[in-house]
């Protein structure tokens, strides 16, 4: 079992978070928006709380915020806001600062989501997954 922190409660952190609650991973919600911790309840049988989740409200950039999640003993750490700075900035003060073994960065721009790979980080590109995707299935009709 893994304490896993996400920061960023959209679609996609949610459901992250989600799933990896129901596999029995301990996961913390980091999000500025306290009405996001909707999406962490919906088609749930039970709160997320009740659930076993935590959820933190507060602004990922700040140190005080990442503390209170759990960053310190966070075994996994997956920055997946809707912003491609904000996501790199806090990715990276994990890694580094508070030297979470697994960090994944989810970044829109291939260019840098590339680029940051090269460098050591972690990235999840969906820009570059869906062209991929355009290529392959073109490739079936063309």
């Amino acid at each position: 079992m893994a304490f896993i922190l996400i920061v960023g409660a959209g679609r996609v952190g949610s459901a992250v978070a989600r799933s990896m609650l129901s596999s029995g991973h301990e996961v913390s919600v980091l999000d500025e928006d306290p009405l996001s911790h909707e999406r962490l309840d919906a088609g749930q049988a039970t709160s997320w709380e009740d659930a076993g989740g935590q959820f933190t409200v507060g602004t990922a950039i700040e140190r005080e915020a990442l503390e209170e999640a759990g960053i310190a003993t966070a075994d996994v750490f997956i920055a997946s806001t809707d912003g491609d700075n904000t996501n790199l900035l806090i990715a990276q003060i994990a890694q580094k600062e508070f030297e979470v073994a697994n960090v994944i960065a989810r970044v829109m721009d291939p260019g840098r989501a590339a680029w940051y790979a090269e460098q050591g980080l972690r990235t999840v590109c969906p820009t570059q997954q869906a062209i991929e995707m355009f290529e392959s299935a073109l490739g079936d009709v063309i």
